[in-house]
């Protein structure tokens, strides 16, 4: 397992940017799909007070973005 992991679905299109914008970079991540795991779901409902936008991407310092563009996934990455 990886350090950072993407909560998404396949449907949306903004986790899919972002996923490709990881994959470009060649950064390792775990992907859990959010309308197949009820308790990832439930980690990202907690996370943001109950709602459940997507991509919630968690790193393992603990800190998460929420639909981040691509320039603060970037940034993010670069910290």
């Amino acid at each position: 397992m990886s350090d950072l992991i993407v909560y998404g679905a396949g449907w949306c299109p903004d986790v899919k940017r972002s996923r490709a914008l990881l994959d470009s970079k060649g950064v390792e991540y775990d992907y859990i799909d959010v309308e197949a795991d009820s308790g990832a779901e439930e980690t990202v409902r907690a996370l943001q007070n109950g709602e459940r936008r997507i991509p919630t991407i968690v790193w393992p310092d603990g800190t998460h973005l929420v639909e981040p563009s691509d320039d603060e996934l970037t940034a993010h990455l670069n910290r």
